[in-house]
């Protein structure tokens, strides 16, 4: 059928596509200006009882000691280094890459909320792990925009990383205000700053593999349509990609946003299912195989930490220098975006077993239908682009990424153990 002897139809779903878009974006921006200007000065006070402005919570800061720890640990110590400041320092990413970093000499601060979406011990202790590396983290939020402009009065940053965000997709049903004021009002208190800098750092952030939500058609491409989310996580990564584009194209912010598939690996997250997978088998109890329609296979494209590093570091390496200064435009910037995965999606199914493998345990397996809560049920990425700009070739098969990660698991949670038994 010639579908062009119809034209007003065609007309209309386009104009009906075009009026959804345009409803999805104007609500997700009316969040951020609620946020901005419609919250009261009293309601940080009371961020305690409310779980959405749980990481408004913010630790005293300043002083000439404090401002000593903050320049010695953002000094460069190697030739043609960077000072970079990583917010979400704490975290699964943001820990691994901070200490890659500090090993190649570059300056790193850290700033990170330490909200309790997940346990506080286990961020406590990759905050340990990085002070015995050199790497300070402050505590404050990210939508504090006196200690960011602090910071950046301390230190001329060269580079941002950022990676701190509010991150989950079934946790955005329970609490979807956390996810606006993390991954969109937060994002845009960072921009803010740094576009005011003089002189303006290159930014680097973390997207999301989620952003391309409902799409079909694998692997997935950067040149593949992102405006169909299945999840509010994956609209505030999206909507995150679009205001990187303003902020851009505004005032001149150098920003390369990094889409990362499925990572896991030591220090990671107690919300993926690698993680409470291993502890519910070894505690004995079922674990969730999710399956799609007509009993599909749910599976997800795994990348060890050690690779999403090397990806993050070819970014900032690669990024050009921002073109504006005090907040003014001085030509165009550089605006990018990575997919940052492996390249072989796995079946959930398989992830169980290489884990019942090494934990020499058998799962109880509960078989169910993958829920209607934002998870989609396939993911593959596409890393040709990354490959070529930024030299980005990952390494680690899911085996022996999951080998390094039960080994850790095992000797944190054994010693963590040991120190309750003495307590």
């Amino acid at each position: 059928m010639d579908k062009s002897a119809y034209p007003y139809h065609g007309g209309r779903l386009r104009w009906h596509s075009s009026l959804a878009k345009l409803t999805f974006w104007s609500f997700v921006f009316i969040g951020v200006i609620f946020i901005f200007f419609y919250r009261s000065p009293s309601s940080s006070s009371s961020s305690s009882a409310d779980p959405s402005r749980r990481s408004l919570r913010t630790s005293s800061w300043g002083g000439p000691a404090w401002e000593k720890k903050v320049r010695t640990s953002a000094r460069i110590r190697s030739r043609n280094g960077f000072s970079v400041l990583v917010t979400g320092a704490a975290g699964f990413v943001g820990t691994h890459v901070s200490s890659a970093l500090k090993r190649r000499g570059d300056g790193v601060l850290g700033l990170d909320n330490f909200n309790d979406y997940y346990d506080p011990t286990l961020k406590r202790a990759r905050q340990a792990l990085l002070e015995r590396a050199g790497v300070f983290i402050v505590e404050g939020d990210i939508n504090d925009a006196a200690l960011l402009k602090k910071l950046f009065e301390v230190v001329p940053f060269t580079h941002v990383m950022h990676l701190a965000a509010q991150a989950g997709v079934r946790y955005a049903m329970q609490n979807p205000g956390s996810y606006v004021h993390s991954n969109i009002a937060g994002f845009v208190s960072l921009l803010e700053v740094c576009k005011e800098a003089t002189p303006q750092p290159a930014i680097v952030w973390a997207s999301s593999s989620s952003v391309y939500g409902l799409n079909t058609k694998v692997p997935f491409s950067e040149k593949d349509r992102t405006d169909q989310p299945a999840s509010l996580y994956a609209a505030t990564k999206k909507a995150g990609e679009e205001i990187a584009h303003t902020y851009n194209h505004i005032y001149g912010l150098s920003l390369t946003g990094l889409r990362f598939f499925t990572v896991y690996g030591p220090w990671g997250r107690p919300d993926m299912a690698y993680f409470f997978f291993t502890k519910d088998i070894l505690n004995g109890k079922s674990i969730p195989i999710f399956e799609g329609e007509n009993h599909g296979t749910v599976a997800r494209d795994f990348t060890y930490i050690d690779d999403i590093v090397k990806g993050c570091l070819g970014a900032l390496d690669t990024a050009q220098k921002s073109t504006g200064s005090g907040g003014k435009k001085k030509g165009p910037a550089q605006l990018r975006v990575f997919n940052l995965g492996n390249t072989s999606p796995i079946p959930v199914t398989n992830l169980v077993t290489i884990l019942e493998r090494l934990l020499k345990v058998k799962a109880k397996r509960n078989v169910m239908k993958l829920p209607r809560n934002g998870d989609v049920q396939f993911t593959h990425a596409n890393i040709s682009l990354a490959h070529r700009e930024l030299g980005y070739k990952p390494t680690t098969n899911l085996q022996t990424g999951l080998k390094k990660f039960v080994r850790w698991y095992l000797n944190y949670y054994s010693a963590a153990g040991k120190k309750a038994d003495a307590r």
